[in-house]
């Protein structure tokens, strides 16, 4: 072992590796390209046609759709100049966990009926608990593989198109699309403050770190590190409900009422209504095959 050297524990650099990633992934907002397709739609039609199309990848019934949608996202990803493995890594990885994991239990026999197309172990005989029957061959079916599949490219085509708005449009400009559709003052106001106070967290964790290892001249073992951690917690917790009174204190001083007022809305363009109505169009199109 170095003498020269600290050690940190796991614990501690995952904390700071959080935070360092809640900065790098917030702070893509204000490193926008703007010179690709999707950023330059006004994002009133953004937001709209996200909900639109959205909705008609929940609607679609069939694999060949979907697909299809999946490759159209691909086009605009493409056309908007974002980075295809940045973007691509993230709307994979979540739609692994959240849409093949989560269904893939739903594609053995016990659940989903139908042919057997991978046995997966055969039981002496067939036993029911309950209401539950259990056969004595187990595998996963042509049937439930189909209905995973979906619900996988349903999840991946969704997140994508989140995605595709949240890299094509900052932060400020799709509050102001909410806005204009009536989305409740409360839930902004909500929003914002907590997308500013996402910065201030991470910059805390961040600072706590590097005051923590600043001062350290031998290892930390695991158990002291988790107390250490637990009193951030606590500090963070406290420090966050005085935040809070601080700032809707200035908040009221300065004459804070409950509506936010928008300005500065520019007028729709002939670009933003043609491709609103060529994004339209497209759905139309998904919704009718």
């Amino acid at each position: 072992q170095d003498m020269g050297k600290v050690k940190i524990s796991f614990i501690e650099k995952g904390i700071h590796h959080l935070a360092g990633v809640i900065k790098r992934e917030y702070l893509h907002w204000g490193l926008l390209l703007q010179h690709g397709f999707f950023q330059r739609v006004d994002a009133r039609i953004k937001v709209l046609f996200l909900l639109f199309l959205i909705l008609v990848v929940s609607l679609k019934r069939d694999v060949r759709s979907e697909i299809t949608i999946g490759i159209f996202v691909f086009g605009l990803v493409l056309l908007s100049r974002i980075s295809l493995v940045a973007f691509y890594k993230r709307v994979l990885l979540l739609g692994f966990f959240f849409g093949f994991l989560v269904a893939l239990p739903s594609a053995f026999n016990v659940i989903t009926k139908g042919e057997i197309i991978l046995p997966i172990a055969r039981l002496s005989g067939p036993y029911t608990f309950w209401i539950y029957h259990i056969p004595a061959d187990i595998g996963i079916t042509r049937e439930g593989m189909y209905g995973v599949t979906m619900l996988t490219l349903r999840v991946v085509n969704s997140l994508a198109l989140s995605f595709l708005v949240l890299y094509s449009t900052p932060f400020a400009e799709i509050v102001r699309a909410l806005r204009v559709l009536k989305v409740p003052h409360s839930f902004l106001i909500i929003l914002t403050l907590c997308y500013k106070y996402i910065f201030i967290f991470s910059r805390t964790v961040e600072d706590m770190y590097l005051s923590k290892k600043s001062r350290l001249i031998r290892d930390v073992s695991n158990k002291k590190a988790r107390e250490w951690i637990a009193g951030r917690l606590d500090l963070i917790f406290r420090k966050s409900h005085l935040r809070c009174e601080e700032v809707f204190q200035a908040m009221l001083s300065r004459g804070f009422s409950d509506a936010i007022k928008i300005h500065g809305f520019k007028e729709l363009g002939l670009w933003d209504g043609l491709a609103g109505l060529s994004l339209f169009l497209i759905g139309i199109f998904f919704l009718w095959i």
